[in-house]
């Protein structure tokens, strides 16, 4: 089996599109699937199903992926090790969310630009669920999740920071400046960004402990959930990271409310999986912009 070919099917099986691969690795797209008629070929098996405008993996294309990308890490390591590993290199996939990348991650980003080019990194914006489920079919490298929980099956995880939230209005709301419990919040227009969100999910949890039926105005984006809010159309429960300079300068207040739960950031990748040295690198430069951003 070459290498090539194997790229290419894991490239496919993670984006499962034979034209966004083409795209991501600039191939044509005839390309793309000739290599991968070529790979079945070889190993005398199907590795997707066809279904119209859709793929999916086969089962045997389910039990190659893990193989695939275990011999294009070796692939990597291997290089790096010819090259005297001298200088960082390699492919790096990365799970992650909105408030951590919009908001945590742009000097680690900058920093790995300019200092280690060859580390090639793809930003994959997902929710928890999705990303752990990424990270153990082998389709992420490493993944950020923002939980509660600290164990997740099948993943190894290291905690980088609790992670405070701010429930903010707008100023001159009715419940600024006041001691507020759980029930003041339920009758009160909320705001929130979409299902899936752990800080979402678990204030629903909480608000629902006390009122059987709670409804969100939900947003797309924590940006346009936080201009709603400042324009004065509810509540909402963000990390305090991302509303950080709308407190400071005033456009939002926090409220006085504090949730009885705990968020953690954390970084997560397959269990037993071989962190090539790029790898451990970004890991390690993660866990110090972290702390050092307190």
């Amino acid at each position: 089996m070459e290498l090539r070919l194997l790229a290419t099917f894991e490239k496919v099986a993670g984006v499962l599109s034979f034209t966004r691969a083409a795209a991501e690795l600039k191939y044509a797209q005839s390309s793309v699937t000739s290599q991968i008629r070529a790979l079945e070929s070889s190993l005398g098996t199907e590795l997707f199903d066809r279904l119209g405008s859709r793929i999916r993996l086969t089962e045997a294309g389910e039990r190659l992926l893990p193989y695939a990308r275990q011999m294009r890490e070796l692939a990597d390591e291997a290089r790096a090790a010819v090259a005297g590993a001298e200088e960082p290199a390699g492919t790096l996939t990365v799970g992650t969310m909105e408030s951590l990348t919009s908001y945590r991650l742009p000097p680690l980003l900058e920093l790995f630009h300019h200092r280690y080019p060859k580390v090639r990194l793809s930003m994959r914006p997902t929710l928890g669920d999705e990303t752990r489920q990424a990270l153990r079919q082998g389709t992420y490298d490493l993944g950020f999740l923002m939980e509660a929980g600290t164990e997740h099956a099948g993943l190894e995880s290291e905690v980088l920071a609790v992670e405070p939230l701010a429930l903010v209005a707008a100023p001159g709301h009715a419940l600024a400046g006041k001691e507020l419990g759980t029930a003041d919040l339920v009758r009160q227009s909320l705001l929130a960004t979409e299902p899936g969100c752990a800080y979402r999910d678990l204030f629903e949890r909480e608000l629902k402990s006390v009122e059987d039926t709670v409804d969100f105005m939900e947003f797309g984006t924590i940006e346009a959930t936080k201009r709603a809010a400042a324009a004065g159309l509810g509540i909402s429960l963000l990390p305090e990271v991302t509303v950080a300079a709308e407190l400071a300068e005033g456009s939002l207040v926090r409220l006085l409310w504090e949730p009885p739960f705990t968020l953690r950031t954390q970084l997560a990748w397959r269990s037993g999986k071989r962190l090539p040295a790029h790898v451990r690198l970004f890991v390690e430069q993660a866990r110090k912009l972290v702390s050092e951003q307190g």
